[in-house]
């Protein structure tokens, strides 16, 4: 319970300080209650999903993965999920279902 706590604490800072790096560009907006996440295994893409997935015991295990391999400092300014996309869209269906 500890670790899912300080994942979330560590994600919710992190789009924080993401947030306040890209207010200066109106097309990096991310709409209050959400987070902007890069997907792919080579090329990123860019998605904004709610902040309630980060309570969902299959993003946050997605979470743990992308962390041991990415950190949560990533150069693309995002936190970086590296899955191939129909995983995260099949992922994210699962999620807006429930």
């Amino acid at each position: 319970m500890r670790l899912r706590s300080s994942l979330i604490s560590n994600v919710k800072s992190f789009s924080r300080l993401d947030a306040n790096r890209n207010r200066n560009y109106h097309q990096r907006d991310v709409p209050k209650g959400h987070l902007a996440v890069y997907v792919g295994e080579n090329k990123k893409r860019r998605f904004v999903v709610p902040i309630s997935y980060l309570e969902q015991p299959l993003f946050q295990e997605l979470l743990r993965q992308s962390e041991e391999e990415f950190g949560f400092d990533h150069p693309m300014g995002g936190l970086t999920i590296s899955c191939q996309e129909n995983a995260f869209f099949e992922l994210t269906t699962l999620l807006q279902a429930s």
